[in-house]
């Protein structure tokens, strides 16, 4: 039987960057009295892909919420193609154009097609014309697989096809690095495929990319870097071959125990 820290399929580490997109610093979050973040310290190159996992309430969703500041950190700096968020949160229009995010829920408009809700934020946000909006959205509707949608309403796409819309939807503002959080977690099984494809597609096009998920095969087959969180701190990481195979941590020991074995 195989290990529960098998590698089977685990590349070789990629060469990455040595350019930091992302910086953070000393960062600390609380919800009241709740310390949710603690004293984080990341650095991010470019073109390079992580992978954030960990227990439920550890903290990896808000540590990416924190980056574009969808969620406002108290102390700490977070640098973002060299633009610095401190605790004042200064800057934050020109980090959150460099920055694209896909949710766990589409959040997708109902009452548009799926081509203007991918032209919304390039004509309100960048100023683009109508036709050159379109061109973009058709351009990532392609890229993401499904340009006959175009014209449809979220409503007539199955659940996929409405997180790959909001995919493309973040691809049209042209971002540096894209956010994934828990992408796949409302998705039937059957759906989390073609969703992941299309996220290791990107990967494959050089974009930096940060995913909170549970989805340890994608870890082990797009990840440079797999981040290990609990109780708000940054427990461990490694390149995926060291961290299914040799987890340092009993916490990151016991998270794997868990997952791999259900």
């Amino acid at each position: 039987m195989a290990s529960a820290y098998d590698t089977t399929d685990v590349p070789a580490p990629r060469p990455v960057s040595g350019e930091v997109v992302i910086r953070m610093a000393g960062v600390q979050k609380w919800y009241d009295s709740f310390h949710v973040l603690k004293d984080i310290e990341l650095e991010v190159h470019k073109g390079e892909r992580i992978v954030i996992c960990g227990p439920s309430g550890s903290g990896k969703s808000t540590l990416i919420r924190c980056i574009n500041q969808l969620e406002k950190h108290q102390k700490g700096t977070i640098t973002v193609n060299g633009v610095t968020i401190d605790a004042h949160h200064r800057h934050l229009d020109q980090v959150r154009r460099d920055v694209g995010m896909v949710f766990q829920q589409f959040n997708l408009f109902p009452h548009l097609t799926v081509v203007e809700n991918c032209m919304l934020a390039p004509m309100r946000v960048r100023g683009t014309s109508k036709q050159e909006a379109r061109d973009i959205a058709m351009k990532y509707l392609a890229r993401v697989r499904i340009p006959e949608q175009a014209d449809k309403y979220p409503g007539q796409l199955s659940g996929g096809q409405q997180q790959r819309v909001a995919i493309a939807r973040s691809l049209c503002m042209n971002p540096k690095v894209m956010l994934f959080d828990e992408p796949t977690s409302a998705l039937d099984p059957e759906m989390v495929k073609e969703v992941l494809d299309t996220m290791i597609g990107l990967a494959e096009d050089g974009m930096t990319m940060l995913c909170v998920t549970h989805e340890m095969g994608f870890a082990k087959s797009v990840a440079d870097r797999v981040i290990f969180m609990d109780r708000g701190e940054i427990v461990e990481q490694a390149t995926p071959a060291e961290f299914f195979t040799n987890p340092k941590s009993e916490r990151t020991r016991n998270f794997l125990g868990q997952i791999l074995t259900h």
